[in-house]
């Protein structure tokens, strides 16, 4: 009796959030054909990786266990947010690597990197120009380059340098102020103090234990662990990773000494994510394709919905929530229709903002893991993102999903999926 009430009340939760009649793409991914390395913290095991070569690494071994061949792909696009040599041959020169002859666009949009690439490939996919592509995304912020730019007319001639990681998280041209700071003028904003932002933390971590349970299973289900950390030539082992590496085990007495990292503020380096290094990639097919190179050819995964938003000058948390609301208007669903939410939470800030602002439960948000506990390594965040609810909605025998995260030039975007099936 208890379980059929509490099954009544989902289903009506889920009428309550419908809207109209969803988006019908044609492209789906593939159940199972995507996969994510673990994350590992800037200046760690994956440091001396070129992103790149890493991500084509991986990439060729994880095709080779699902038994897809990369000359199947006619198309595929890569996400990147930190530049590394070659960098400029982008998409085709992974794909080579890998043994594909797919071509396609290199994108950039930082940590909206894995929701651009995967509407890329559904769009392609959708206007009939390709049957099924590799979406990679991968990014190194350890050892980020140092850029060196001419300028003749310069005084005696010299030019302007910059360090591309820690000037781009220290300075958005436009204000110029840090993306620490768009946090801050949230939280003040809205009221969010460092103690509610030290609740969302423990919860998090919390969470995040889940897919460590029974010696990582639910990590397993996408990662392959033990993990076999390359070293830099690619032809021996460097070591093994049980998962991913650096996070942070806090305590509440621990985060209530840490102080606020602004004279004034509220965010402490307790309620702020690391940066790291990864990647991750998703397989987008059609239909008759994704059933061919699905694990579970029972199960689909369809995309229902994307969303595009920016938010006032140094607000980016605040993007999150109209991103998510045209993801969903295009869904034709309400955010009481979703199983499963996943927000990029570089600051705990932004779920506490997202939650208030659409109602749902900030602590009930974000199973299994999120940025704020595994990292940051932008561009492949949200991918992985992505494949944490597919795997989440099967678990839960199908349901819809939402991700949602803000970006550098304070956007965001957000992907309304649908998984059945399971």
């Amino acid at each position: 009796a208890g379980a059929a009430h509490a099954c009544a009340g989902a289903a009506a939760g889920r009428a309550a959030g419908r809207k109209g009649r969803p988006m019908n793409y044609r492209a789906e991914i593939p159940y199972g054909a995507y996969w994510s390395t673990p994350f590992a913290r800037w200046q760690g095991s994956f440091a001396g990786l070129h992103s790149i070569e890493f991500a084509a690494h991986v990439a060729r071994g994880e095709l080779a266990r699902r038994g897809i061949e990369a000359k199947s792909f006619d198309y595929g696009v890569l996400g990147f947010s930190v530049p590394q040599q070659h960098a400029f041959y982008g998409l085709p020169w992974l794909a080579g690597l890998i043994g594909s002859t797919a071509g396609g666009p290199t994108l950039m949009q930082a940590c909206a990197t894995g929701v651009r690439t995967l509407l890329a490939a559904a769009q392609e996919i959708e206007v009939g120009l390709a049957s099924a592509a590799l979406v990679v995304n991968c990014d190194r912020t350890s050892n980020g380059p140092h850029l060196y730019y001419p300028n003749p007319r310069g005084p005696g001639g010299t030019g302007v340098a910059e360090d591309w990681v820690m000037d781009s998280f220290g300075c958005d041209p436009l204000g110029p102020h840090s993306m620490l700071q768009t946090a801050e003028n949230v939280a003040a904003r809205h009221g969010i103090g460092t103690a509610r932002q030290h609740e969302i933390v423990l919860r998090r971590e919390q969470q995040y234990r889940q897919a460590l349970a029974d010696d990582g299973a639910f990590l397993k289900r996408f990662m392959t662990l033990p993990f076999d950390v390359p070293a830099p030539g690619y032809r021996k082992s460097a070591g093994t990773l049980a998962g991913d590496e650096g996070v942070s085990q806090s305590t509440a007495e621990g985060l209530a000494k840490l102080r606020p990292v602004l004279d004034g503020g509220t965010v402490t380096y307790g309620g702020q994510t690391h940066p790291a290094d990864g990647n991750a990639a998703i397989v987008v097919a059609t239909r008759e394709r994704a059933r061919e190179l699905a694990a579970n050819p029972k199960i689909a995964v369809r995309l229902r919905g994307f969303g595009l938003a920016r938010a006032p000058l140094a607000r980016m948390p605040e993007a999150t929530v109209p991103a998510a609301q045209r993801a969903l208007a295009q869904a034709g669903l309400g955010i009481g229709a979703m199983d499963a939410i996943k927000t990029h939470n570089p600051f705990a800030v932004n779920d506490l903002y997202f939650a208030a602002q659409t109602g749902v439960d900030a602590m009930a948000i974000n199973n299994y893991g999120c940025s704020l506990v595994w990292g940051h390594p932008q561009a492949p965040m949200g991918t992985r993102a992505i494949i944490e609810v597919i795997e989440e909605l099967a678990l839960r025998g199908g349901g819809w999903g939402l991700f949602a995260g803000c970006a550098a030039g304070d956007t965001a975007m957000a992907v309304v999926l649908e998984v059945t099936g399971a």
